[in-house]
């Protein structure tokens, strides 16, 4: 059987009396882009490190193209990184930043001056090529640092939150030219963020880390819709989470309507149920569905958000809806109404009784 391109077995590591990577074990593919998102401090750029060897793992193994690279020192690994901080000299202009790993390579100067032309017109800033860094823009700037990475040809390309020093509009349209050019290249792309946006609009699959763990991987859209845990549930999109009486391990019940949910709780016991805000819909009262009164509409734009107070056999919890901004629909706060929502779109999680 082949192995992965990237192959990580049972990493482990310290600093001190705090350990920071617990067995992580990972495949990834030839090509694909996968990200590691979890808040701060859950080990995802300690993996990133370990894998480019600025930081050596305590234990484990890490494999590159058939390669164990476990214990080799960055400049005998075959990748290329980009910072958060881009890191790109201040002395040396655009064109000499990209031409400098070339150089160090020893190649001849009519074959750096034709990658450097290459990449410049790839990132769009050939008109910039004789600036200094300080003279163009943080987009512009992580654009270099992204030319430099790619100019040397590396078969694993690493982004350690190359996005999060931009502003909300340059940050989202670079994502875009980011995923757009790894498609092109075809190269194999790690990225480590905390941004779930960001991570669902790029990756091919999300590994999603909490106490240095991995705690699930899987595509956007299983992330997203089928979260392994409550944890990945809360930190991935927005969830409404109710709690809701047990009535036996088919029935759950919010109200006098009982859901069909298949759980391990006792009856009598307590459970959260997970529903996505925009899986629910609102409708005038009516002998169906949840009764709630709207307590909060907000206005945005093509969408509309509302905050319900939804009388359950738990006392009121609040729920958020969102939804398409229907004129022909004028929610108000003091509202009464009735959630619905499809029995799919309901997750229990098991073993979090409250």
């Amino acid at each position: 059987m082949t192995r992965p391109y990237l192959d990580i077995q049972h990493l482990n590591k310290h600093f001190g009396s705090f350990q920071a990577l617990k067995e992580i074990s990972l495949a990834v593919e030839q090509g694909e882009f996968v990200c590691f998102l979890g808040p701060s401090g859950c080990g995802k750029t300690t993996l990133l490190r370990a894998i480019a060897g600025l930081d050596l793992p305590d234990g484990g193994e890490i494999w590159q193209g058939g390669r164990n690279i476990s214990r080799l020192p960055p400049q005998q690994r075959d990748f290329g990184i980009v910072f958060q901080s881009y890191a790109l000299f201040p002395n040396l202009t655009v064109a000499q930043n990209i031409a400098f790993g070339l150089e160090n390579q020893g190649q001849d100067k009519e074959s750096i001056q034709q990658k450097v032309q290459h990449w410049l017109a790839l990132v769009g800033l050939e008109a910039q090529s004789h600036k200094y860094p300080s003279q163009i823009s943080g987009g512009q700037q992580q654009r270099v640092a992204l030319a430099r990475a790619l100019a040397l040809s590396p078969g694993l390309l690493l982004l350690d939150e190359p996005l999060s020093a931009l502003d909300a509009l340059v940050r989202t349209h670079l994502s875009s030219e980011i995923r757009a050019l790894q498609q092109r290249l075809g190269i194999t792309t790690i990225m480590v963020t905390h941004d779930q946006e960001e991570a669902l609009t790029m990756a091919d699959r999300i590994v999603v880390m909490e106490g240095g763990r991995i705690v699930q991987v899987g595509t956007p859209q299983e992330i997203y819709h089928r979260p392994a845990s409550r944890f990945v549930a809360s930190f991935v999109g927005t969830m409404n989470f109710l709690d809701a009486l047990v009535l036996s391990p088919q029935q759950v019940r919010l109200n006098e309507q009982p859901l069909a949910l298949a759980n391990r709780a006792a009856a009598g016991s307590k459970l959260q149920i997970a529903i996505r805000p925009e899986a629910i819909s609102l409708t005038p009262p009516a002998q169906s569905g949840l009764q709630a009164e709207v307590t909060q509409v907000e206005f945005l734009g093509a969408t509309q958000r509302l905050i319900c107070s939804a009388q359950t056999y738990l006392g009121p919890q609040q729920v958020l809806v969102q939804g398409p901004n229907d004129e022909q629909t004028q929610w108000r706060t003091g509202m009464a109404c009735s959630l619905h929502w499809p029995a799919n779109a309901v997750q229990c999680f098991d073993g979090e009784a409250l």
